[in-house]
């Protein structure tokens, strides 16, 4: 059984998968304070979605970077429209070094959550992924993650919590999000699905199918979803 919605409508074209995050506005909850030679320029929330990632310390100016001493670390960027995402992926920062358990940089990515949501706020939202099993040992300075989802805003999040432990790995008492990319794969369009967003979802009615297989996962408005064979 599947989902349907009710009259007749219209799709427009669209292109292909591609990073909907590039370019897009972004925010970070505690920005890190300029000082000295560390000017905006170098750590801004907007360096995230750049679509730079080839010097990923402090002054290569791809990377936002939050504040020192805080206990949570919020960072999104606004797709600005509910868009039909494919997968995410993240480039965390590793300061240009070799990147294993003696990274300082490590211990800081451990413990994130992505989140896909139509508001700022993540509880309003879908929980993509949360890390409850990387180590020093295995969390990749890479990461990526299918979330075959609609949304406005993609949320990274990190947090301490007194005591908290990772695979018996002491977490570090301050949470960052120093992002040196954050990319979001998915249709530029609404209403289309497929490997190359080409594809018009099979109801005309249905403003979101699944980015896959064009299921139907909510209608325009003034329609209503039906049950059919």
């Amino acid at each position: 059984m599947s989902a349907a919605c009710l009259y007749v409508g219209f799709i427009s074209v669209a292109l292909a998968y591609e990073n909907i995050a590039l370019h897009k506005p972004a925010y970070q909850e505690h920005p890190y304070v300029p000082n000295g030679p560390i000017v905006k320029e170098l750590i801004q929330a907007s360096n995230a979605v750049d679509g730079h990632k080839s010097n990923r310390s402090i002054w290569g100016g791809q990377c936002v970077i939050s504040a020192n001493n805080q206990t949570t670390a919020t960072w999104w960027v606004n797709l600005t429209s509910i868009l039909s995402i494919h997968h995410i992926t993240i480039y965390y920062r590793t300061g240009n070094a070799i990147w294993d358990s003696n990274n300082g940089f490590a211990p800081r990515f451990i413990g994130f959550s992505v989140y896909v949501s139509n508001t700022t706020e993540k509880s309003e939202g879908v929980l993509c992924f949360k890390d409850n099993n990387y180590t020093l040992n295995s969390i990749p300075d890479f990461f990526s993650t299918k979330c075959f989802v609609h949304g406005q805003y993609v949320i990274y999040f990190n947090q301490y919590k007194t005591g908290e432990r990772f695979n018996n790995f002491q977490k570090i008492r301050h949470a960052f999000n120093e992002l040196c990319e954050l990319e979001v794969f998915g249709c530029p369009n609404q209403g289309l699905y497929g490997s190359t967003c080409s594809v018009q979802c099979p109801d005309p009615n249905c403003r979101y199918c699944h980015i896959e297989t064009g299921a139907c996962q909510g209608c325009k408005p003034g329609y209503r979803d039906i049950d059919v064979n």
